[in-house]
């Protein structure tokens, strides 16, 4: 053991200090974190739900009900194969997609140029430190904050206060808490007591409105549950909510 290594002086230290108490991927964003999305994404005729080009089911109603302006710069956090980046370029929107896995950002290119898209971009890497244009009228997150260690909602937020327009929105899906929930239930300590995060973080809607208690809620619910012929994807496992900076 080195006692003289005393070099913590500044957040992002400490940060980094709390990231290496986890596992090697285990927490699917550090070390070895891009390694296991690339594993995840490789084989595309997995059945997973979310693999099919289908958009948010409550993105879409928030396009629809004209929750959104229309038009505008969009960031779409974690954002996979780019089913809801490409959705949202369809709809008019100036999309950039970022992700840590090189396979997911390749099969979102490919999508982006089977659909002949011209109007978003995708970005490998991690969303904190990545050359970001901003400001976005848009930051939308399906599935990402979720599987975020606890202290890593210090660099999210960061990051929203950064790249979020005056005005702007912000929308997310994550793990719900409770009944028909997903997710770990455990509390922020006890994922650094066993150094992984358990597949992810589940969630209350009174956790949400408390971390984003700076933004103006305009929507908080359950996703909706959608059949396997609906034109978008959902889930009842997860929280959907849509909030204004």
């Amino acid at each position: 053991m080195d006692a003289t290594n005393r070099s913590i002086r500044t957040i992002d230290d400490v940060l980094t200090l709390l990231d290496g108490l986890f596992s090697p991927g285990a927490d699917r964003w550090t070390k070895g974190g891009a390694d296991w999305w690339d594993g995840f994404y490789a084989d595309r005729d997995k059945p997973v739900p979310f693999f099919v080009a289908k958009p948010d089911e409550n993105l879409v109603s928030y396009v629809e009900q004209g929750l959104l302006p229309a038009g505008g710069k969009v960031l779409d956090l974690g954002c996979g194969p780019g089913r809801n980046a490409l959705y949202l370029a369809s709809a008019g929107y100036e999309v950039t997609g970022v992700d840590l896995s090189p396979t997911a950002v390749a099969w979102a290119e490919e999508r982006a140029r089977e659909k002949g898209a011209e109007n978003v971009r995708f970005l490998c890497g991690d969303a904190f430190t990545a050359a970001l244009d901003g400001p976005y009228d848009l930051v939308y997150d399906s599935g990402c904050f979720h599987h975020l260690p606890p202290h890593r909602r210090i660099s999210y937020l960061a990051l929203l206060d950064r790249v979020l327009a005056p005005g702007g929105h912000f929308a997310l899906t994550s793990f719900a808490a409770g009944e028909g929930g997903m997710g770990s239930e455990l509390p922020d300590a006890d994922f650094y007591r066993e150094g992984k995060l358990h597949g992810g973080l589940a969630y209350t809607d009174t956790s949400f409105r408390a971390i984003f208690a700076d933004l103006t809620e305009i929507e908080l619910r359950r996703m909706h549950d959608q059949s396997a012929d609906s034109p978008t994807f959902g889930e009842s496992f997860l929280w959907t909510g849509l909030f204004r900076r």
